[in-house]
């Protein structure tokens, strides 16, 4: 499958002998190449891997550092520290180690790069769970980042573990990616509380109508911050002492799609003035509602308020 233009691959067999730039070795914090894929790492490529790799040793568990590849095609062996040497490894050590090899990935220019199953060999992780976290990892990585891979792939060297990784990662970001996609999407809405009433804005896109200021959560933003955000665009006000009033998840409430809307209640500094996502601005009172031709279902909302106080 592809995430931007990042293709993802699963596929089974010897890692050494798969064609990319970098290869991943789930390793100790020590860098002691042993058993596992390291030993197979090290016994194809050769001895230069471990010999490079102990000059940068010991790393942080969850850090990750670059060799040479030594005789394998590849052009870097990257060293993802899984475990220290009580060979224990947990979800935090692998979503770490996962991270940051990606980040190192970036920081070498490459195009392609393959990782094994991150902690489930000497670790003895669940495979279904490793590979949901490395899945994880891999979409929030080419979601923020600017990435030079074009290709990320995950190689399993039998049926069993490949048959995992492959629901766990395609059938995981599959879901993610599609089903996810499609809503609920995340708004947020503010009643601000002027001495002389609540504001309200007429909406410059449709559904037309008044509303109250608010609109979507960027990803990577929280609620509060989204709702400063928005209120800042529409209205010129600055929010302070914020507090949830209700949320509300109507499937019908959004014309366009479903729209999950969590309202706020807040004081405000500054001048109201109408933004540039907003046509006009005014302040209402309980008794102006049923003059008023609302969008969404903000015209309840403010009745809940009211009644609320």
């Amino acid at each position: 499958m592809r995430i931007k233009n990042t293709e993802i691959k699963v596929v089974i067999g010897d890692i050494t002998e798969v064609r990319a730039d970098a290869i991943v070795n789930a390793a100790n914090n020590k860098l002691l190449m042993g058993g596992g894929v390291a030993g197979v790492i090290k016994k194809k490529g050769g001895r230069v891997i471990e010999e490079e790799a102990l000059k940068k040793s010991p790393i942080e568990i969850g850090a990750a550092i670059a060799t040479s590849a030594g005789e394998l095609a590849a052009k870097y062996v990257i060293h993802a520290a899984t475990m220290g040497m009580d060979f224990k490894t947990d979800e935090v050590k692998i979503r770490d180690a996962a991270k940051n090899a990606l980040i190192l990935a970036e920081e070498l220019k490459i195009n392609s790069i393959v990782f094994p199953a991150l902690g489930c060999g000497t670790g003895g992780f669940p495979l279904l769970a490793s590979a949901k976290i490395m899945s994880q990892e891999v979409l929030k990585h080419l979601r923020e980042e600017d990435t030079s891979l074009s290709e990320i792939i995950f190689c399993l060297y039998d049926q069993e573990s490949f048959a995992i990784f492959k629901k766990g990662v395609l059938g995981y970001l599959e879901y993610v990616t599609t089903k996810l996609s499609g809503g609920p999407y995340v708004t947020v809405d503010a009643i601000i509380e002027l001495s002389e009433g609540i504001v309200i804005i007429q909406r410059s896109n449709p559904p037309f109508g008044w509303a109250l200021p608010g609109g979507f959560v960027d990803y990577g933003e929280s609620l509060e911050d989204a709702v400063k955000r928005e209120a800042k665009e529409e209205t010129n006000l600055d929010l302070s002492e914020i507090k949830q009033l209700h949320t509300y998840s109507d499937p019908k409430r959004d014309p366009r799609f479903h729209t999950i809307g969590t309202v706020f209640i807040a004081k405000a500094k500054g001048k109201p003035v109408a933004g540039d996502d907003a046509k006009a601005l005014r302040i209402v009172k309980p008794a102006d509602l049923e003059k008023i031709t609302f969008a969404f279902d903000h015209k309840k909302i403010l009745e809940d308020y009211f009644k609320s106080k």
